[in-house]
């Protein structure tokens, strides 16, 4: 179960996250504007935080600069409505986890977004647990010596244009070591943006990655822009 704040001033699409999440078992507060945020975080901590771009009192963007600065460990997901993709793009720039475009075509994409986000917010706090950070930049230290040959690996694929393929089992800090080297590259002023392939189903897999055009298919209202197009310039 995780503690999950959804900030939006639109009540039916507050309600409907909230519905959702709730049945998947976990523990959901609502609030209607960025203040009200802010004074849930005050008050608790939270795994993830979904928050609406346009609101009243303070804005999405206002909201996830300070949740960035305040509490780094939690995870943020923009609401994105129609005619706001750009500023969604943009926060994600700025820290944010990804996005979900309003309307939302089901409880389906909202349940693997949380999902992914949860699954990056565990990944995180091991990093917190094992890595060192030094003035030269992020540095994977996993305590035992014989995992040196692995972060002076990281660190001299970073400084090429090289294509990089991190193999292993679950749980054992690929995406850890996929971030290490997207920060340590001269990338690393932009977006990296992770994708769980294997979460997704065959039929949404396309359009994840490469996005998708206004009536492409059945039920796209919008124009989606893919991680691919999202990550460029970055990871």
């Amino acid at each position: 179960m995780a503690r999950i704040l959804i900030a939006d001033d639109e009540e039916g699409i507050r309600e409907f996250l909230g519905e959702v999440l709730t049945d998947e078992g976990h523990d959901v507060t609502l609030v209607g504007d960025g203040q009200a945020a802010l004074d849930a975080l005050g008050r608790a901590a939270f795994h993830l935080l979904m928050t609406d771009l346009k609101m009243p009192r303070v804005d999405g963007m206002t909201l996830l600069r300070k949740a960035r600065e305040e509490h780094p460990e939690m995870e943020v997901i923009v609401l994105s409505a129609h005619g706001t993709v750009e500023g969604a793009v943009e926060a994600m720039k700025r820290g944010a986890f990804d996005y979900l475009q309003k309307p939302l075509e089901g409880p389906a994409e909202l349940r693997l977004l949380v999902e992914r986000a949860l699954e990056r917010r565990g990944l995180k706090d091991l990093a917190a647990g094992r890595a060192v950070a030094d003035d030269d930049g992020p540095r994977l230290g996993f305590g035992d010596p014989a995992m040196a040959p692995v972060v002076n690996a990281l660190k001299r694929v970073a400084a090429t244009d090289a294509t990089v393929l991190l193999i292993g089992e679950s749980g054992t800090g690929k995406e850890v070591a996929a971030n290490a080297v997207h920060r340590w590259s001269k990338r690393a002023g932009g977006p990296f943006v992770a994708v769980n392939c294997a979460a997704l189903a065959d039929n949404l897999l396309e359009s994840e990655l490469f996005g998708h055009e206004k009536g492409a298919f059945t039920g796209a209202t919008d124009r989606r822009r893919g991680k691919v197009e999202l990550a460029d310039g970055g990871t």
